[in-house]
């Protein structure tokens, strides 16, 4: 190990590996160290099936080792603190390293104290959640007998927007296979105002809620958990709308408290757990220190270049970028940080960076052999691949997109995302 490296990575999940990979194939001479105190590293987008009982988790676990591109220095350490005005690293055991460049891409870490009675309630056989704990939500599932099936989310940003409705709609075709659908109230709770942000994939996903006969809840913010009770209470977010008696759901046993307050009774609940920023990244001088991207990476959203510090960039999860958290959007940011970080190295000109568009996809899965592939970029705007949408209507549940999730993704990220082939 160095103590001064041409390019310093901070975090060696997808885009800490991606970007060492991609900037050795442009130099393969250039000195790069990477920090990363985890020994193994998880393909996560296939923990949705792991938890409907459709993918073998162990398939989805590497050993970190073997993923660190060649020619780079992998620093199994955790970093501390940032002195960016000497270029500088603080680790907890490998001292200060320095750097001319800096990437940051440290992930997202589940907040799970933001939400009263959780860290209780996932130590029950009846909370779940693939974020966690993918093997628990199968189990979940074979045990579960019948009432009601709550599937909910945060209102903090997540990984992977789709996720916490993706296992909701595998669940209810699993009751169906079980026999325990028709005792069965499946409900998708969520703070947000609609099922998806894109209008096209939105009405297919809107038609797919409503041939399922799920209960689907807007405004719906989880605010705490009564493992005891076996109940969760939500607050209901509209703007100057108060929830009243009569507008409750009665199938599903919802009750109205104080201050917009809706309780309602599970007998198995799966939820995403409250996300933020590592806490080391939010007490540091590149995150947003107040305001609505607060603890998240204030960089541009177009070249990913810091907007304080000019020699460091920042992707991935911790970045405040206004789109979906997830491993595609890394791969369109990735290629655009390398570039940009060549030119700053090379001291190329300002005024020609390359740019991101804000891509991501969301693979959502809307049941066993079934699936949607919802690409779109900044503003919501449809951003379907043009060579896929000659031969598929990608905003169609289609078998072939299901091959595609559980066989096709899997293989593209360990052999060619990670590899800095695309």
């Amino acid at each position: 190990m160095k103590s001064h490296y041409e390019v310093l990575i901070i975090g060696g999940g997808t885009g800490g590996i991606m970007t060492a990979a991609q900037l050795k194939r442009k130099d393969s001479k250039l000195s790069i160290g990477l920090i990363e105190p985890s020994k193994e590293h998880f393909y996560q987008p296939a923990w949705t099936l792991v938890g409907a009982g459709a993918f073998n988790f162990n398939k989805t676990r590497r050993a970190e080792a073997s993923l660190i591109p060649s020619g780079v220095d992998w620093i199994q350490d955790y970093a501390t603190t940032f002195q960016p005005e000497s270029n500088q690293v603080s680790t907890r055991n490998s001292g200060n390293i320095t750097y001319d460049v800096m990437v940051i891409s440290a992930g997202i870490q589940m907040d799970l104290d933001a939400l009263p009675g959780l860290r209780e309630a996932l130590k029950t056989d009846s909370v779940c959640s693939n974020y966690l704990d993918p093997k628990k939500t199968f189990e979940v599932l074979k045990k579960f007998k019948g009432g009601n099936a709550v599937f909910t989310q945060p209102a903090t940003p997540i990984r992977c927007g789709g996720a916490p409705q993706k296992i909701m709609y595998l669940a209810e075709e699993y009751f169906k296979k079980s026999g325990v659908r028709p005792q069965t109230n499946v409900v998708f709770a969520t703070p947000g105002s609609v099922i998806f942000g894109v209008k096209v994939f939105a009405d297919e996903l809107n038609r797919i809620l409503e041939e399922k006969h799920v209960h689907f809840k807007t405004f719906y913010k989880p605010v705490s958990i009564d493992p005891v009770k076996k109940e969760i209470t939500f607050q209901y977010t509209k703007a100057d709308s108060v929830i009243e008696a009569s507008n409750l759901d009665q199938a599903i046993g919802e009750k109205t408290g104080e201050k917009n307050m809706v309780t309602m009774p599970y007998d198995m609940l799966h939820l995403a757990p409250p996300q933020s920023a590592p806490d080391f990244i939010k007490q540091s001088p590149f995150a947003y220190q107040d305001g609505p991207n607060k603890g998240w990476l204030n960089v541009d959203i177009h070249t990913l270049q810091s907007n304080t510090y000019a020699n460091v960039f920042g992707l991935g999860d911790s970045a405040a970028l206004p789109t979906a958290k997830t491993g595609a959007a890394i791969r369109k940011q990735v290629p655009v940080v390398v570039e940009n970080v060549i030119r700053i190295l090379q001291q190329m000109p300002v005024g020609k960076e390359k740019i991101y568009e804000g891509y991501s996809s969301c693979p959502i899965v809307t049941g066993y052999g079934k699936m949607l592939l919802c690409e779109f970029k900044y503003d919501n705007v449809r951003d379907s691949d043009p060579f896929l949408s000659k031969f598929v209507d990608t905003s169609k549940e289609k078998w072939s997109m299901w091959i595609l999730k559980k066989f096709g993704l899997p293989w593209l990220y360990w052999n060619m995302m990670l590899k800095g082939r695309m």
